[in-house]
């Protein structure tokens, strides 16, 4: 009992960090890590750094969701339920629209591709 409260406690901390629910996240967790997940593809091909900056970013929002999701349950429940359809997609929506943002970002100019900086 008390390990898996452990466990939920751990879960859901690391869930709420990657999740869009902390207002710094985005820039000192998410971001960064979408953008490193981002750049072996930007070197293949610098047409590929936007939509893999997406994929990455929506990865670290979902598994937020998902952690948080069953940190949450494993301390407040007996019970083993499974993560259900339905909250999946909810998490995929809300990922959709904090993505929009970050494609803002992109094409705005206030983040590029490394080697962007320099010329």
């Amino acid at each position: 009992m008390l390990k898996r409260k452990i466990k939920g406690g751990i879960l859901a901390t690391i869930g709420y960090v990657l999740s869009p629910f902390s207002w710094w996240n985005d820039l000192f967790i998410n971001l960064p890590l979408a953008y490193v997940f981002a750049l072996p593809f930007g070197f293949l091909s610098k047409k590929l750094f936007l939509p893999a900056m997406i994929v990455g970013y929506w990865l670290t929002n979902v598994a937020g969701f998902m952690l948080m999701h069953h940190g949450v349950k494993d301390l407040v429940t007996k019970e083993t339920k499974k993560y259900t359809r339905k909250e999946l997609v909810k998490d995929i929506v809300i990922s959709i629209v904090y993505t929009i943002i970050v494609v803002i970002l992109i094409l705005s100019g206030w983040l590029k591709f490394p080697t962007e900086y320099f010329q």
